[in-house]
């Protein structure tokens, strides 16, 4: 019996060293380590450029036939959402020459976004800004230098129909703007999209707006032409559209169409969309789509950007059950952007020594922290940005590190690694609770050879940004009817 004893005690020791090493690696949400699996990164950054867009779509000139239309009471919809690549491949050469790209498009998108709540910050409205003229036909119309965000960094495309009956089209997908549009024929200007321009011409539910329309004066820059309505939306990089602002059946694949719809029928078009055939606005201002159908919420699942999988972009649909929520603040001063309550971070389990008033919104509209769809790095103010990597250098100083990358200045050479531990790095927010962020969505590759990098980038703005590099693989909810956001991961 002493010698079972004996044995039965040597046993649980050793129990109790392995099962927290083992937990460790397969609850890394709920643990301080977080571990990396490098092997599965660089193969992803290999395969994608093999990825064929057009498996993406079973026919790019499908046309459907008129589906149930649904009204604007609370019903669900849900439509595919897919990744930039999985839509238009890619151009560039190698992965290290793609995360340039991305990096400077997202950089334009942010100066935008920051540009534009500055100016909202000051009272500046965009008729006291100096008007961009653009042609249209032989009429002018008025537009702002600064506005918006820059679409040339929409990520991710969702796929609906237009018009009845309905063309199918890709769509750009954002929360940083409100005005949705296409590009519509006849063209007097119009960039290479996926599919075929939409022509209204063949759709019997597209109606002009006239300029007394509540839609017509919402438009933050319009003007009339023959009693209709003319819009223009134009962007930070010096991307617009330009064009007839109309009401359109917008069809959901697998799903019921919503009819009459504010949409920009876009005549005038130039920028850098890339593929897709328009925008859809998810933004909170009065033309947004979750404001045109009354949603009382809706929610999407980033899939890895990398990759070729869909996933569901849903309105009016529960958030699931075990989401993280966090109370969801709105800007007076300009409703389109959604803000999240972030009180701290923390680097390992242990929480940073930053003010939470680094994270607040000021009376005056300017700071607070937005949730966004669009920017891809998650901007932090420099402080709180110094503050956290300096945290995680010190918890990774085993790691081999490698030069910086454009605006990051954290990276590691991981080429002989199959995976790695790293410190976890968590969001907390005013209600007491936080979301840990799984490491592939903050320590990301921007080559194939093995040089990772710390993602994310110091502000000088009093706006912080999270971006959709850490919304990746995580459902993130939008509860408008009770001001909450909720954020569950892996459940795309």
């Amino acid at each position: 019996m002493e010698k079972l004893g004996f044995f039965l005690g040597i046993f649980a020791a050793i129990f109790s060293i392995v099962v927290p090493l083992v937990l460790s690696r397969t609850l890394p949400f709920n643990s301080e380590i977080s571990v990396l699996d490098v092997s599965s990164s660089l193969s992803r950054t290999q395969d994608l450029f093999s990825l064929n867009p057009q498996n993406v779509l079973s026919s790019k000139h499908e046309v459907h036939h008129r589906r149930p239309a649904v009204s604007t009471d609370g019903s669900a919809l849900s439509f595919q959402l897919h990744s930039r690549l999985s839509v238009r491949g890619s151009s560039e050469k190698d992965y290290n020459t793609l995360t340039l790209a991305r990096l400077a498009r997202d950089s334009a998108r942010v100066r935008a976004i920051q540009t534009r709540l500055d100016l909202a910050s000051l009272g500046i409205k965009k008729a006291d800004l100096t008007p961009l003229e653009s042609e249209f036909g032989e009429e002018k119309l008025e537009g702002p230098v600064i506005s918006g965000t820059s679409q040339g960094s929409g990520e991710y495309f969702c796929r609906v129909g237009i018009g009845h009956p309905s063309t199918q089209a890709y769509m750009v997908l954002d929360t940083g703007s409100d005005v949705n549009w296409v590009q519509c024929a006849p063209c007097a200007d119009c960039y290479q999209q996926a599919d075929p321009i939409y022509d209204p011409g063949l759709s019997s539910s597209f109606t002009p707006l006239t300029c007394e329309t509540q839609q017509c004066q919402s438009l933050d820059v319009s003007e009339c032409r023959n009693g209709t309505c003319l819009y223009e939306v134009s962007y930070g990089d010096g991307s617009y559209t330009v064009g007839d602002f109309v009401t359109e059946t917008i069809t959901f694949g697998g799903s019921a169409a919503v009819d009459n719809v504010a949409i920009g029928c876009g005549h005038n078009n130039e920028g850098l969309f890339v593929g897709a055939a328009g925008l859809i606005g998810l933004g909170g201002g009065r033309l947004s789509f979750p404001s045109q159908i009354n949603a009382s919420s809706f929610s999407y699942c980033l899939v890895d950007r990398d990759s070729d999988s869909a996933s569901t972009l849903e309105f009016n649909s529960a958030a699931p059950p075990d989401a993280v929520t966090a109370p969801l603040v709105r800007n007076s001063k300009l409703d389109t952007f959604y803000y999240v309550d972030i009180t701290g971070i923390s680097v390992a389990g242990d929480l940073l020594s930053i003010p939470p008033s680094t994270f607040e919104m000021n009376d005056n509209g300017s700071g607070g922290v937005i949730v966004d769809s669009g920017t891809a790095v998650t901007r932090l103010q420099t402080e709180a940005y110094n503050s956290m990597r300096d945290a995680f250098r010190k918890g990774t100083k085993e790691l081999p590190t490698a030069a910086s990358v454009a605006l990051f200045d954290t990276c590691y050479d991981l080429s002989s690694r199959k995976s790695v531990e790293v410190p976890t790095v968590s969001f907390h927010f005013s209600n007491g609770k936080a979301l840990s962020l799984p490491a592939k969505n903050y320590i990301i590759p921007v080559d194939s050879s093995g040089t990772f990098c710390f993602a994310f980038a110091p502000t000088a703005s009093a706006l912080g940004i999270i971006g959709n590099v850490q919304q990746q693989g995580t459902r993130v909810s939008y509860d408008l009817a009770n001001s909450l956001i909720g954020f569950s991961p892996n459940k795309c």
